[in-house]
């Protein structure tokens, strides 16, 4: 009998990721596309649905390719995206105008409204501000700025529905994204219309894919048109998705209370599963019940700006270190590892695109305090990838207050990549990190799903034990731990000093 293998793709914000898989969580090809982000205007980013489709196909093609697997044994295909991703469609799948992606927050205004109406559902964002990234608020915008295009729309949904629309011809919602940003509530009913009634967006409900799965559901075949474009068979059968952070939960192992996942990339998100629903004003959203598994809610901080900022840092202002041995990352952390804790007194506030959570304000900026003449770009390199760490730490205070403890973490994504990052986030944090050996986690859930809607396993936790290993555990550093100590108390010091400040001066902007 010839070998069985999975596809599991990531559309994360920079680029999409094929990975082919054996059935024990192996890779045996992987390749990535990139596509590019639009920022028309500051606190704004938009990008083409069709960028994401052919990037997929170029990495579909690539990954078929590296790994010489024929696609009629190729049994399913699992795929997360990015969540908040938010966009108007005609029912055949015509996008009417580019995608609102997830770090969008023009719709501040929007959101500060929802969060007036003081409605019950709104318990999801822990009784206080709502996020400008979530779909209500970007459907709002929408309907009062284009209502033209509004109006057309029979369709409202986001980039997972979109993608699902396209592999399988069904128009369905991830119970992930519906429960964790829609304020889809399966226990009490659904969707809370007296929300959407408050905001004068009832009519909303009507547009939303009417049918909603859990992760890893079996949706039947790939269409005959899509397996032709991606080099499939049209045999292959599609799993329900989701938002990437969520599916990199199954990629790190953490299906059960007790753990936390973080999962880096353009943005950090921090999560963790429990199985008591209290709900609380202490800066961390949830429990989203049933948004990773049936039967347990879903606790959720993050960070909307993280590896985003590394990027820009490095795209935008070291360019002159691109030849260096290992490029300019290369090079910045090997500078960088040789600086001490605190960055010669540069402290930066990580909010470049609003701040997600605790504070929940998509109308403050990021700022670095402390340059002198004596700083280089080796300095700032690490205090921004600090900022970043002491933006996480004051999630997990948040996670620590409402009685979900952070001691150890499982950690995927970009920054597994640098060893001197994920120190950082030890000593800052003191916790201990453990890196899987495949750092693609979102991929890697991605095909953990596809073995769920293949039948390959019984369920989640038997998946999980036979596909995902780890590969290292770095340990928290004391010494630096107590220097990071002082510095956090000045970052957490930043919001309650500035924030009124930042949102008059950002203001000026528009």
């Amino acid at each position: 009998m010839k070998d069985k293998y999975i596809v599991g793709f990531d559309m994360g914000t920079g680029s999409v990721r094929v990975g082919i898989y054996q059935l024990d969580g192996h890779e045996v090809g992987f390749a990535v596309t990139e596509y590019p982000t639009y920022h028309p205007h500051a606190g704004w980013a938009e990008q083409k649905p069709e960028d994401w489709w052919n990037c997929l196909q170029q990495s579909m093609h690539k990954a078929l390719s590296l790994s010489g697997v024929d696609k009629e044994d190729i049994i399913a295909l699992g795929y997360d995206v990015t969540c908040c991703s938010v966009m108007l469609c005609t029912k055949d799948g015509k996008p009417l105008r580019d995608c609102l992606l997830w770090m969008d927050v023009r719709s501040a205004k929007e959101a500060n409204e929802i969060a007036a109406t003081k409605d019950p559902a709104l318990k999801f964002n822990g009784f206080g501000n709502v996020s400008p990234e979530w779909m209500p608020c970007k459907a709002l915008w929408l309907k009062r700025h284009e209502p033209e295009n509004y109006a057309k729309a029979d369709v409202l949904c986001e980039c997972t529905d979109w993608i699902n629309y396209q592999l399988t011809g069904k128009w369905t919602a991830s119970i992930s994204n519906v429960a964790a940003r829609w304020y889809y509530d399966r226990r009490s009913g659904g969707f809370p219309r007296s929300l959407y009634e408050a905001i004068g967006l009832e009519d909303a409900l009507d547009k939303f894919p009417q049918e909603i799965h859990d992760l890893g559901d079996n949706l039947g075949p790939i269409t005959k048109e899509a397996a032709a474009f991606l080099g499939l068979s049209e045999k292959t059968i599609i799993a329900q998705g989701g938002p990437d952070a969520y599916i990199g939960c199954f990629g790190l192992g953490v299906v059960q209370p007790g753990k936390v996942a973080l999962i880096t990339g353009s943005s950090h998100l921090i999560l963790g599963l429990t199985d008591r629903y209290e709900y609380s004003s202490n800066g961390c959203f949830g429990p989203f019940p049933d948004a990773i598994r049936p039967g347990f809610g879903m606790v959720e901080g993050g960070q909307t700006s993280s590896g985003s900022i590394v990027s820009w840092f490095k795209n935008r202002f070291c360019g002159d270190l691109a030849d260096k041995e290992g490029g300019a990352y290369g090079e910045l952390n090997r500078l960088a590892a040789e600086l001490p804790p605190g960055s010669d007194g540069l402290l930066v506030s990580d909010w470049w695109q609003g701040n997600r959570t605790p504070y929940t304000d998509g109308e403050v900026r990021g700022n670095i305090y402390g340059l002198s003449l004596n700083h280089t770009q080796a300095h700032l390199f690490r205090a921004i990838m600090e900022g970043v760490a002491y933006g996480t730490e004051n999630v997990f205070e948040s996670f620590r207050v409402s009685g979900y403890p952070v001691e150890e973490i499982y950690m995927g994504g970009g920054t597994t990549n640098s060893d001197l990052f994920m120190q950082i986030h030890a000593d800052v944090s003191n916790v201990i990190v453990n890196v899987p050996e495949d750092p693609q986690s979102p991929a890697l859930g991605s095909a953990i799903l596809a073995t769920l809607a293949a039948g390959v396993y019984d369920n989640i936790d038997d998946a999980v034990s036979h596909m995902v290993r780890y590969k290292k555990r770095i340990l928290p550093n004391a010494e630096n731990h107590k220097c990071y100590q002082e510095y956090f108390k000045q970052y957490q010091k930043v919001y309650g000093l500035f924030s009124p400040w930042m949102r008059e001066t950002s203001a000026l902007s528009r």
